[in-house]
């Protein structure tokens, strides 16, 4: 499966982690806040970490440096460990904590071991997650498609051979301004939404606005799927044609209706939606 990132959390304390060797490896320093309240987690890891190595103690070895996304909106290698790590780990930080957070560490990685085996329960803990934040069913419903054809695109992409996080942005890029004009990145200053926020875009669209973004997508793994392009630039002509493609049945519509589809509205400023902007990731 393709790597993920999401964030977890313990007694109100944010917890990173990322999909790495088929499981959830955890934020080292993020854990040593959780569990000691230190006011510089970073220090107190750093010199844990020094002491656990002058003991020669092998803890040290079950951390990998991942890129996990920070509070400026950038990624930076962070020293990570999986589950078993993380139990090694913790036995070296007294704290009353310790016992609770190994429960937790069970629960969450069990939770997506399930998750893992029946798809069906993340589609569920997401549409939940949906309806607490106070969307409409009927707006989950196209949001939930909506991420299953993202997934089929991004997938498309990486069996063609694109793996850079970067090129996956370009493409994106490309059917957003065929589809609206507008790259993601200008979607969001259109709507208002903070540059350096971690909001989703898509979170923030109307139906109409889900829908073309769906269509412009898989018209794009549709294409991709049947001229199986190899480099780069042939790709962005395949993104440009598949959001050309939504960006022409936006524009009938927009003359059906008499006004433009592309929308200033969002979650964030609407005050009669008791919503907020959240983010997974995926714009």
């Amino acid at each position: 499966m393709s790597k993920e990132t999401a964030i977890v959390l313990f007694k109100e304390k944010t917890i990173r982690r990322t999909w790495y060797k088929d499981e959830w490896w955890f934020s080292v320093v993020d854990i040593c806040y959780a569990l000691t309240d230190s006011n510089d987690a970073g220090a107190y890891w750093r010199k844990l970490k020094q002491r656990l190595t002058a003991e020669e103690s092998e803890v040290v070895t079950f951390c990998h440096g991942l890129k996990l996304e920070a509070s400026d909106g950038k990624k930076y290698l962070t020293d990570c460990a999986s589950p078993e790590g993380i139990l090694r780990i913790i036995q070296s930080i007294p704290s009353p904590k310790a016992e609770p957070f190994k429960r937790w560490l069970a629960k969450v990685g069990y939770e997506r071991m399930q998750e893992i085996e029946n798809p069906e329960l993340a589609q569920e803990r997401m549409k939940n997650l949906y309806e607490q934040k106070g969307y409409s069913k009927d707006w989950i419903d196209k949001r939930l498609r909506g991420i299953a054809i993202r997934q089929n695109l991004t997938e498309e992409w990486k069996e063609r051979g694109i793996t850079k996080q970067t090129d996956y942005a370009i493409l994106t890029a490309e059917i957003s301004k065929a589809t609206f004009g507008m790259t993601p990145g200008e979607y969001k200053k259109h709507k208002n939404i903070p540059t350096k926020s971690k909001a989703n875009l898509r979170d923030n669209m109307t139906d109409l606005e889900l829908i073309f973004t769906m269509l412009g997508e898989r018209v794009t793994t549709e294409i991709s799927q049947n001229e199986k392009p190899e480099i780069m630039s042939e790709h962005k002509k395949v993104a440009k044609r598949g959001g050309k493609v939504a960006g022409n049945a936006r524009k009938e519509t927009e003359k059906e209706l008499g006004k433009s589809i592309i929308s200033k509205e969002n979650y964030l400023s609407s005050s009669d939606k008791k919503k907020k902007i959240i983010g997974d990731g995926d714009e």
